[in-house]
């Protein structure tokens, strides 16, 4: 593994141990050459995903992007670190299981809002925001107001 500070290719392994609920490798590094410290992860892929988005245009899944945007949507949040990457990691194999190496981005946006809405409303309703792309407060309005129980008539 090359050491991303000096870029020296002979790292040593130090620590590791399981991540993620046993779905990943947590390997702490050393670099003899300049001492710095850092941590890597190893996780099974099961296959290369290609996301097809919206516009036709076809590029290669990318965990950590579609991770970053879910830490956006969770911050602040009262949610487990740990919870959180497993939420990821259920993510992504929900995806490769899903048979088809081509996943319409409409297909992850679904996947994901579905999964942070049974974990959190306000994360839920962040990341719809951007993935629905809210113009104005009545965008969200009307979508917070879709969440809310209706009340039998005459109530």
């Amino acid at each position: 593994m090359r050491c991303p500070f000096c870029g020296n290719i002979d790292t040593q392994v130090k620590d590791s141990r399981p991540a993620e609920d046993h779905v990943a490798i947590r390997r702490r590094r050393f670099c003899p050459a300049c001492a710095g410290r850092f941590t890597t992860y190893e996780r099974v892929q099961l296959r290369d995903l290609v996301v097809v988005k919206s516009s036709g245009k076809r590029e290669a899944f990318d965990r950590d992007k579609m991770e970053r945007s879910i830490r956006i949507a969770m911050q602040k949040r009262p949610i487990e670190p740990e919870r959180l990457d497993q939420m990821i990691s259920g993510i992504v194999r929900r995806l490769e299981s899903m048979g088809d190496v081509d996943i319409p981005s409409r297909t992850i946006g679904e996947i994901v809002m579905e999964t942070l809405a049974r974990i959190d409303t306000v994360a839920y309703v962040r990341f719809a925001s951007v993935y629905k792309n809210f113009q104005a407060a009545d965008d969200f309005d009307k979508f917070v107001s879709e969440l809310r129980p209706q009340s039998p008539a005459g109530e």
